[in-house]
Formats: structure tokens, C-alpha cells, sequence
């Protein structure tokens, strides 16, 4: 446990911002299965497009590298032209 008073309230901000980059990977995780379990092409569009601006926003905060955020895009938008 710390006892500087910085080190105190740099311990809370780490664990809140952990907290929060855990949270908003989980949804990435979440909406990117949903592009890839999709069953028909529509359906696959319309969760690549949700996908698509919360890799963005990912990316933009560098929660992840933004040219993994491409390679993901340039993955997820292959397989869903392949259904169409």
C-alpha cells in the first residue's frame, strides 16, 4: 500500500481507468463476434457497421494500436463482402 499521497490517488486513477479500458474492450470483443456470427450478409452489415465505430473510437483513444484497429476492420469487412 502507498503511503505518498500521490501514489494513493494514482493508485485509485489506475484502477478506474483500468476498470474502464476492461469494460470497453469487452464490448469490441462483443460487437466483433456478433460481425462474425452473423448468419446472413444484411444482418453482417448492419453489426459491421456498429463494429466499425467503436474500433474507431478504440483506435482514437489508443486503447488499441489504431494500424490493428485497420488490420481488424480490413479483416471484418472481407468476410462480410465474402457473404454478400
Amino acid at each position: 500500500m502507498p503511503n505518498i499521497k500521490s501514489a494513493k490517488k494514482r493508485m485509485g486513477l489506475s484502477r478506474a481507468a483500468n476498470e474502464r479500458n476492461r469494460a470497453a474492450r469487452s464490448r469490441l470483443r462483443t460487437a466483433i463476434k456478433q460481425v462474425q456470427q452473423a448468419t446472413d450478409a444484411t444482418e453482417a452489415q448492419a453489426a459491421f457497421k456498429r463494429v466499425q465505430v467503436i474500433l474507431d473510437r478504440a483506435a482514437t483513444s489508443r486503447l488499441i494500436h489504431p494500424n490493428a484497429v485497420a488490420r481488424m476492420k480490413s479483416r471484418l469487412v472481407r468476410r462480410v463482402n465474402g457473404m454478400a
